[in-house]
């Protein structure tokens, strides 16, 4: 019996930027930005000078003057991710992709030919080295969480280990920001009652965490704070969302402009769920004011549907009660997301008997973009509008 967990979260390291250093051997060892109006990836040198992902190129730039910028190569990413899922996919049969650059492996049942987690873990970062050509991360783990966990703490290019008797060991000194679910609103609550630590938080009564955190987020807080995560990783598993996002910069937009980068976004996440043969019964728009914060409204439909136009209806809605608080605190990024989702299979119809869904134009108009090209047709108010880059995503 091997005292290394059987799962592995495999995490490319600053991919973007990876692959630009890999591209370009003159890159490498300098600090590289991905984007320029907004940071869409740094390499571990800009990040050292405080460059962060989604930070203002003109931030970033005063932070990091040395840095090269580069023009994100969508298509060259999207390369990349498919030759490190091969790799995946040859190490284990049981691969759960979590985006392009991140996976979970399950190699519990190759024992006898592959040895021990850690060596398989060894030899998959050697063949994405020499295969891919970028850096690796991985965690070895019991759980999936602290896979994760592990991974985090090992970057950049490393390899961590968490046997089976020092879990509890490596876990409870970490930050209460280590465990999912733990962001800045959730952490500044602990800390505020002496929780700092994720040893901290696992010694507090969980009757405690329920009533300041809510049954589930507490529940699941002090479970992880255990190293309990009886999740199994998961072959074949669709995405819960379909969604995308713009950043706006901080000049103030009107309404008008605001609807047009919401049409644009809409158009393009309706026809991404429409060509996975799925439909949806909930909106949601994504706000960040110029303070940073961060608001989502919500709708959900009677029915689901796959149609453009009733989805941008909904999203229309949403955006028009906001319009008041964006006024008053400006808006630096707009996004889209559609959940609730189903197959596109028959379902029972409410009176009266309209079914809302995908149209036979909205049909018509997704068969003349595959084979002539997104940009072969397009709705007018985004004539003349630059393309938004398409971040690759995975196979839903």
């Amino acid at each position: 019996m091997t005292d290394e967990g059987p799962i592995l979260h495999a995490d490319l390291d600053s991919f973007y930027a990876s692959v630009e250093q890999r591209d370009d051997p003159a890159l490498k060892g300098r600090p590289v930005i991905v984007g320029g109006g907004v940071v869409l990836a740094a390499s571990y040198e800009a990040k050292a000078c405080g460059v962060r992902t989604a930070m203002g190129g003109a931030q970033a730039r005063r932070l990091c003057p040395d840095a090269v910028v580069v023009p994100p190569r969508m298509s060259a990413y999207s390369a990349a991710s498919k030759a490190v899922f091969e790799i995946f996919h040859d190490t284990t049969p049981w691969v759960e992709g979590l985006s392009i650059d991140e996976a979970f492996l399950d190699v519990g049942g190759l024992a006898r030919i592959g040895g021990r987690p850690s060596r398989i873990a060894e030899r998959l970062r050697a063949a994405v080295a020499e295969r891919a050509g970028l850096p690796i991360t991985v965690g070895v783990a019991r759980t999936k969480f602290l896979a994760k966990v592990a991974s985090r703490v090992a970057k950049p290019d490393g390899l961590l280990v968490v046997p089976h008797d020092a879990e509890l060991e490596f876990l409870h000194p970490l930050p209460v920001e280590a465990l999912w679910g733990v962001g800045k609103v959730t952490a500044e609550k602990l800390r505020a009652r002496g929780i700092g630590t994720v040893g901290q938080l696992a010694a507090s009564e969980h009757v405690d965490l329920v009533g300041m955190l809510g049954r589930a987020a507490g529940g699941q807080l002090h479970a992880l704070a255990h190293n309990r995560d009886p999740r199994r990783v998961e072959v074949g598993r669709r995405r819960r969302s379909i969604g995308a996002q713009r950043a706006l910069g901080r000049r103030r937009r009107t309404p008008a402009e605001l609807d047009v980068v919401l049409v644009a976004l809409i158009d393009r996440i309706a026809r991404r769920l429409r060509a996975a043969r799925r439909v949806c019964r909930t909106v949601t728009i994504r706000l960040r004011f110029a303070d940073f914060a961060r608001v989502t409204r919500s709708h959900t439909l009677n029915e689901p549907t796959a149609g453009t136009g009733v989805l941008l209806a909904a999203a229309r809605e949403l955006l028009a009660a906001a319009v008041p608080m964006i006024a008053d605190r400006g808006l630096t990024l707009l996004g889209a997301a559609l959940s609730n989702l189903a197959d596109e299979d028959p379902f029972q119809l409410s009176l009266p008997f309209e079914r809302q869904r995908a149209s036979e134009l909205d049909t018509a108009l997704d068969a003349v973009r595959d084979r002539f090209g997104k940009a072969a047709v397009t709705r007018a108010v985004l004539l003349g509008r630059p393309d938004d880059f398409e971040v690759p995503l995975l196979p839903d």
